[in-house]
């Protein structure tokens, strides 16, 4: 029997592999643009904070590629993820903070549109509704 990979399979990977690339450069190239979205209201610094969250995609994009038994619950913990930091998103508007090439409202404001694609990705990539990527036939034994 043929092992194919389903489409919410590769969106697993690929938005793990896009978690720990995006967990590594909160840790390093990109600290200082993350910093710019840690609204002020959150009681820690924002270098730990930025720390700290990078660690947690690291944590989250590696689960999602490596972890597939669990990959509901790590899909559904992905998608919390994103969630959680949407507020910094809203703070980058409102504070007016440049990041990312982030420099105008505009640009700010469709940014805030990415956060519940990166949900329903999350939640996509984890459900059991899997559609194979082999054309019709080549999934059978």
């Amino acid at each position: 029997m043929k092992k194919v990979i389903k489409y919410q399979d590769l969106a697993r990977i690929l938005l793990g592999a896009f978690l720990v690339f995006a967990g590594t450069s909160h840790l390093t190239f990109a600290r200082g643009e993350f910093q710019a979205q840690v609204p002020d209201w959150v009681p820690l610094d924002k270098d730990l904070t930025v720390v700290l969250s990078g660690g947690v995609e690291i944590s989250l994009g590696l689960a999602l590629m490596l972890w597939a038994k669990q990959k509901k619950l790590t899909g559904i913990v992905a998608a919390l993820f994103f969630i959680a930091v949407f507020p910094g998103n809203i703070s980058q508007y409102t504070h007016k903070r440049d990041a990312f090439g982030l420099d105008t409202d505009h640009k700010r404001l469709v940014r805030l549109f990415f956060q519940p694609v990166l949900v329903g990705w999350a939640l996509f990539g984890s459900t059991a509704l899997n559609k194979p990527l082999a054309p019709k036939g080549e999934n059978e034994p």
